[in-house]
C-alpha cells in the first residue's frame, strides 16, 4: 500500500513537535530540577500537556475523527489509576481525546515499555513528563514502580496513571497466547480482550492507597467501529479511525477490595465485563456502547472550549515548528543551543538512564535526612 500524504503529515508533525518541544520548551526548564523537583514537575507537566493537545487537534480537526464518550466520565482533577483494554498500539494516544474533555491532560502519566524512552523527541518528552517505564520483568520493575509511585505521593502532585493490564495490544498472535493461558488456568477464552496481568495493577493501587494519593480507578473500554489502526504504520498509510468510542466506569477507592488477592479478582471481573461489552458493541448496528442517556458526569470543558483549545493548539504548534526551522537556518546561537541540548539528552540517557531517574535522584537529595552534627556532652 502507498504511503499517505495525510499520514506522513500526521506522524512528521507529531515528531517535530515533540523533538523541538523537548529541546526548546522543556530544555530550558531542566536546571530547575536540580533546585526544586516539585516545582520542576509542576511546570513541565503543563508544558507537556500543551503537546498532548496536538494529536487531538490533528485527529479531530484535520482528519475528522469522531469521538464518542459514554458512561460515568471523570471528576475533574481527581487522582486515579486508569485501566483500559489495549486494542491497538495507539490506544494511549487516542485516549487524549477523552481526557481533554473530561479531565486535565497535565495529570496523565503512562506506564509503558522502557525501550520507548530512547526514541529521540518522543522518548525525551516522555522522560521529562516522568512517565513510568517498565522492563516487563517484575523482579526489575517492582523497585522502580515503588520509587516512582512514592515520589508522586511525596510531592503531592495529582496524577492519573494509565495502565494496560493486558501488557500488549490485541492481535492474532497475542490472542493465541491468551487462549493458551486461559486453557492452562481453567479460564474462559476471550475474543475481544486478552486476559489481564494483575500483579502490576494491584501493586500500583495498593501503593497509591498507602500514600493517600488515589481517589478512584477508571475502567475504560475503547472500541473502533471502522478502520482499526493497529500500528503506527497504519497511520503512515492514512488509515485513521473514523470513530473512537470510550466507555468509562468510575470506581471510588472506597469501593475497591482491600486485599491484593481480591483486587486481582476484581480486575479479572472487569475484563470479563469488557468482553461482553465489546461483543455487544461489534455485533450491534449501528455500533456503539449501550448508554444510559448521557454521561452521568458532565465534561469539565464545553465543546466550544474544546474546539478553541484544538484550534489554538494546531495554530501554535504549526507556528512553533516553522519558527524552529527558521531559527536553525538563520541564527548560529540557535543552532549551538540546539546541538548542546541534543547532546544533553543523549548523554544523560547513556550516563543516568533517563531524565525521570535524574529527577528521582534530585528529589532524594533534597529530602535526605538531616544529620545533627552537634553532640551533647
Amino acid at each position: 500500500m502507498a504511503v499517505s500524504v495525510r499520514g506522513l503529515y500526521f506522524v512528521v508533525t507529531l515528531f517535530l513537535g515533540s523533538f523541538f518541544g523537548s529541546v526548546f520548551m522543556l530544555g530550558p526548564v531542566l536546571p530547575l530540577m536540580l533546585l526544586s523537583p516539585a516545582w520542576y514537575r509542576w511546570i513541565t507537566d503543563r508544558i507537556v500537556a500543551t503537546w498532548l493537545t496536538l494529536p487531538v487537534s490533528l485527529l479531530e480537526l484535520v482528519f475528522g475523527v469522531k469521538v464518542v464518550i459514554t458512561g460515568d466520565g471523570f471528576i475533574p482533577g481527581e487522582r486515579s489509576v486508569i485501566i483500559m483494554n489495549h486494542r491497538t498500539r495507539l490506544d494511549w494516544m487516542f485516549l487524549w481525546c477523552c481526557l481533554l474533555r473530561y479531565s486535565y491532560l497535565r495529570l496523565e502519566k503512562i506506564c509503558l515499555k522502557a525501550a520507548l524512552k530512547a526514541v529521540p523527541g518522543f522518548g525525551w518528552a516522555m522522560q521529562v513528563a516522568c512517565f513510568v517505564f517498565i522492563q516487563r520483568r517484575w523482579e526489575n520493575d517492582k523497585k522502580h514502580l515503588e520509587n516512582m509511585l512514592d515520589y508522586f505521593c511525596d510531592i503531592r502532585e495529582p496524577l492519573q496513571l494509565l495502565l494496560f493490564p493486558e501488557g500488549t495490544d490485541l492481535t492474532e498472535n497475542t490472542r493465541a497466547r491468551s487462549d493458551t493461558f486461559a486453557a492452562q488456568n481453567s479460564l474462559p477464552k476471550f475474543e475481544y480482550v486478552l486476559h489481564p496481568r494483575t500483579t502490576g495493577f494491584t501493586f500500583i493501587v495498593d501503593r497509591l492507597r498507602k500514600g493517600d494519593n488515589l481517589d478512584a480507578v477508571h475502567d475504560i473500554t475503547v472500541a473502533y467501529p471502522k478502520n482499526i489502526p493497529q500500528t503506527e504504520r497504519h497511520l503512515i498509510l492514512g488509515l485513521f479511525p473514523r470513530e473512537i468510542h470510550f466507555h468509562v466506569r468510575r470506581y471510588p477507592v472506597a469501593s475497591l477490595p482491600s486485599s491484593s488477592s481480591d483486587l486481582e479478582s476484581w480486575c479479572r471481573e472487569r475484563w470479563a465485563e469488557k468482553e461482553v461489552r465489546l461483543r455487544d458493541f461489534y455485533s450491534g448496528q449501528p455500533r456503539g456502547f449501550e448508554r444510559d442517556g448521557v454521561a452521568r458526569v458532565p465534561p469539565c470543558k464545553s465543546e466550544l472550549r474544546v474546539a478553541l483549545i484544538k484550534a489554538a493548539s494546531l495554530l501554535y504548534w504549526s507556528s512553533f515548528i516553522a519558527l524552529c526551522f527558521t531559527g536553525l537556518w538563520m541564527w548560529a546561537p540557535f543552532r549551538v543551543y540546539f546541538l548542546v541540548m541534543v547532546g544533553v539528552f543523549m548523554a544523560q540517557q547513556k550516563l543516568v538512564g533517563g531524565v525521570e531517574l535524574l529527577e528521582l535522584s534530585c528529589h532524594r537529595y533534597w529530602n535526605r535526612p538531616v544529620v545533627d552534627s552537634t553532640t551533647v556532652t
